[in-house]
């Protein structure tokens, strides 16, 4: 069955002219800060079709960089958000590109972190202020920030995601969705697991000395 929100029926509560332009971009930039888990500093912003044509107009830009300093869609602050990011020493570039076969209002963003993490993030705007990530460090996925999630870079391995079940299915943590996307060369895969709980800091600590990771990261749905 669809899952179906009140961002589906009402739309968001926001500021700003256009709920795919402005509350979806808001969501868009404050998911990619999720998944750096980290405090941005630096952000390479590359927006597409629609996002590149009209987003300056309906406020795209300043919605975009919002979110990756941790704002809401109905945050007051918005307007401000390119000199609140100069303060908070995140500087940031747009540009506009050609991202392929995606959503028109579309954006990628490359983003450094205060203490050195790093993160590719593609996503789109699809309207009513709902948001689909599509993409994570080049590797294909598909998120919406509904559900508390578990993202692990991993060595491709036999095994490996059965380990990741069992420590979760051992933690009383009922997985709702999962879905795994692999390099070409089969060296590395990106697991992303949806889950009906929040995973317990312990949890996470127990998944993170798996000696095959290379990386997991938590992330908490959007409100």
């Amino acid at each position: 069955m669809a899952r179906i929100n009140v961002f589906d029926i009402l739309g968001p509560v926001m500021v700003g002219p256009s709920s795919s332009h402005t509350a979806g971009a808001v969501r868009l930039g404050l998911m990619a800060r999720k998944i750096l888990g980290d405090e941005p500093r630096e952000a390479k912003i590359i927006l597409h079709g629609s996002f590149a044509e009209t987003g300056k107009g309906h406020g795209t830009d300043l919605a975009l960089v919002a979110g990756l300093l941790g704002m809401l869609p109905d945050d007051e602050r918005i307007p401000r958000a390119m000199e609140m990011a100069a303060a908070a020493g995140l500087k940031t570039v747009f540009s506009a590109g050609d991202l392929g076969d995606v959503h028109p209002n579309s954006v990628r963003f490359d983003l450094k972190g205060a203490t050195g993490h790093e993160a590719t993030v593609l996503g789109c705007s699809i309207g009513g202020g709902q948001i689909e990530i599509r993409g994570i460090d080049e590797f294909p996925v598909m998120l919406r920030g509904d559900y508390p999630t578990l993202v692990i870079l991993h060595q491709d391995l036999p095994g490996v995601v059965a380990q990741v079940t069992a420590i979760l299915a051992a933690a009383q943590i009922n997985i709702a969705e999962m879905r795994v996307s692999r390099e070409k060369k089969g060296a590395v895969a990106l697991t992303v697991v949806e889950m009906d709980q929040k995973i317990d800091p312990a949890v996470a600590a127990l998944l993170g000395k798996m000696p095959v990771l290379k990386r997991s990261m938590t992330i908490d749905p959007l409100v």
